[in-house]
Formats: structure tokens, sequence, C-alpha cells
């Protein structure tokens, strides 16, 4: 139903007749803009893959030792005023998906309800609002990295939802307070072509900005299911009550998924410095993850070197003696035995690393952007960190080193 809405609304964007015209003031309701990344990432790890995104299928590393897929994007918004209080958006992205082709996706496409100048709703799908660069995270050129820190921005890889939302707005002695609220839901498709649903998602973010301050926090929960990981936890079912409870404790079938977010920037002109903290918690195998980053970088006119420290970790538990053995027939204690190595093989593997990464953002023309990164991944022991389509050669733990080119535009 919501993806015949969000169709309904894109058709409303592009055609409404108030879309061709100019308001009062002269000045045209229909306007397009556009963003993009050309970029290109190196792995010296040849038996995983480096993604930007935990859905994308495949990237630097194992498939290619250079890969262009992990971070270009192209993408156009058309925005249309219909009335004085009512406008509509459509964004269009063009990136690597979960099946490798690169056919445009609806990012956004809603509708917008001024209330009052301060207070509005919107309706269709919208930016999932978890982290602080969330409206722009997309967008390269407005954001100072290569791509924001994976270890804070891979724990919430799906950047919209299909839903409801306000906003408002108030200002007070030279302080600018939002505060947002969204209701909704998505459906994602991994690169093995199953689902993964998240449903009756809440998002609470609060941010206040006073002067070059900004102060940034978020609440996030939804409740998720993936299709890929129950069917491995389906197997441990046959096992009877302490099967059942292994995957009752373990699998991600209309789980629910907590997020908290604080971070802040402080940017007067000249330099530059922000961070993030994140909690994430489920009662799954994903289990308690706690995640962050802090950038800092100084603009030498066109040119600005920027360094950034990040670190992901996971406090619950990596791993579980599964299943008891004994007593069982030979060949039904071998499929046990098979199932709790898969399942200590995967709460093992959870991400957990630090990253140091060095860069310098050239802004050599006006809305265009190159920056060069070098990040060190030094991964935690038996753990493959944020590496994903890791291969039978593959050794947890060590350290990854990923060089980074990135030309940013926006029109």
């Amino acid at each position: 139903m919501m993806g015949k809405l969000v169709t309904a609304l894109a058709v409303a964007v592009l055609v409404h007749p108030a879309a061709a015209e100019a308001d009062e003031t002269g000045e045209s309701r229909f306007t397009l803009n556009g963003f993009g990344t050309l970029a290109v990432v190196h792995s010296d790890e040849d038996q995983a893959d480096f993604v930007s995104n935990q859905l994308a299928p495949d990237g630097a590393g194992y498939t290619r030792a250079w890969s262009p897929e992990v971070d270009s994007r192209f993408g156009l918004q058309l925005t249309a005023k219909l009335t004085p209080r009512l406008t509509g958006v459509l964004q269009l992205i063009t990136e690597q998906r979960y099946d490798e082709s690169y056919t445009p996706s609806v990012e956004w496409a809603n509708l917008k309800y001024d209330i009052t100048p301060d207070l509005s709703v919107r309706v269709g799908r919208m930016v999932l609002s978890s982290f602080m660069v969330s409206e722009y995270r997309k967008v390269g050129y407005a954001t100072p990295w290569v791509r924001p820190p994976e270890e804070v921005y891979s724990l919430v890889p799906i950047t919209n939802f299909d839903g409801i939302d306000f906003s408002y707005r108030t200002r007070f002695d030279g302080f600018t307070n939002t505060l947002r609220g969204s209701y909704g839901g998505k459906v994602e498709k991994l690169p093995d072509g199953s689902d993964v649903t998240s449903r009756s998602s809440v998002t609470l973010t609060d941010t206040l900005e006073w002067g070059a301050t900004t102060l940034f926090a978020s609440y996030h929960r939804t409740r998720l299911t993936i299709d890929a990981i129950n069917s491995l936890f389906d197997a441990f079912k046959p096992f009877g009550p302490e099967g059942d409870a292994i995957a009752d404790r373990y699998d991600v079938d209309d789980k629910l998924f907590e997020d908290k977010t604080v971070g802040a920037r402080y940017d007067p002109g000249d330099w530059f410095v922000m961070g993030e903290l994140t909690h994430s918690n489920s009662k799954t195998f994903a289990g308690d993850i706690r995640s962050w980053y802090l950038t800092g970088g100084y603009r030498f006119g066109a040119v600005t070197p920027y360094v950034t420290l990040a670190r992901i970790r996971i406090v619950s538990s990596t791993s579980d003696p599964g299943l008891s053995l004994g007593g069982l027939p030979p060949p039904v204690a071998a499929q046990a035995a098979g199932l709790n190595a898969v399942l200590n093989g995967l709460l093992g593997s959870a991400a957990q690393q630090k990253r140091v990464a060095l860069g310098v953002r050239w802004d050599f023309a006006r809305n265009a952007a190159l920056k060069v990164q070098y990040d060190w991944l030094n991964l935690d022991d038996g753990s493959s960190g944020v590496l994903l389509n890791t291969q039978p050669g593959f050794e947890p733990g060590g350290r990854v080193d990923l060089f980074s080119v990135a030309l940013d535009f926006v029109f």
C-alpha cells in the first residue's frame, strides 16, 4: 500500500499544474537540483570486501582490488511548491543495489504541509534521521569525509522509511531548536534476494543550534525481521526446547532494535570538530553495540585536511555453548555441533574494530570538491570488523588499509 502512495506522490509532484507556474513573487514553483560522487576505493584485504552500505552485494578487496561501486552515486531532487503551504519532493538516486544493478530508486517522495511557519507534517517516503548527517549522508559534497564513518552509520543502513513525520522549530535567545518525530516502516532487499523488514519504526530527534555549535540527540526503535538470519535459527528448533530457546534468543523475527545517539559539531569557519556516540541494542545475535567517531579539520583556503578516529565494539557475549551434545546419536550430534559452530562463528564475527583516517578535501571549483582519504582499520581479534563477503581464506583480526579518491559535486 505504501508503495502505491509513494508512486502517487511522485506523480503529484511531477504533474501538478502549480509545478509549472510561478508563485506570487515571480519565482518558479518548480526546482530541480542534483548531486553526485565519482569515486574509487582500494583495499589491501583480498579475502573480504569493504562496503559503505551493509546491504551491498560486494565492494573493494576480494571482488575487485579497486572498486568504483562502493561510493559512487548520482541523485536528482525535484521540489514543487504546490500551494503556499504544500510542498512536494521527489528524490531519485542511482547507486549500487543489492542485485548489482544501477536502476534508479526513489529515495524520497513526500508531501509537506506547513501548519505554521515552524510546525510542519510530511507523509510519504522520507529520510530516516537516526544520525546527525542523515539528511545528507548520501550527498558527499555536504560532508567532510569520502563517506560517513561506518562504525556509527552502518548500524542503521536503511536510509529512508515510508510513513509520516512532523517537525517543530522554536527560537529563543539566539538558539534554534528543531524537534522531529516519525513513524513508519520499510522493506529492503539483501544481496541473496531475501527481505529485511522494518515495521512500527519510531524516531525522535532533537537538534539545538547556537552560533557555530550544534548539539544532536536521537532515539530510534523498530521491529526488524531478517529472513536470511531466521532460516539459520529455524534449524535449531527441531532440537526441542533447548533449540527453541536459542532461536528465540538470537533470531531476528519481529525483534525490537533500539538505537540512541548523541552528537555535537563546532564549526566557527576556519576549523571544525564533530562527533557522535551511539548505543545499539537488541535481543538478537547482534546484541549490545557501542560505537563512536570524532573528526576534526582545518581549512587552509580551499584545502581542508582532516582526521577521524572511530571505534565499534560489542559489549554482549560473542560466544554461546549452544546445543548440548550429550546423549544424542552420532549423526544428530554431528549436526548439532555444526550448528553450534555456525552460531559461534556468527557471534564471534560481530563488527569490532578501531579506525584512524587521514584525508584532505580540495574545493577546487564552485560546487565541486576532490577528496583523498587513507583509512587504517584495526580489526579486533576474531572479528571481521565492518568487512563483508568474507572468504574461506580470510583471517579475522589484523589490519586493513584503504585508499579512496572521490569527486563530489552538486548542481
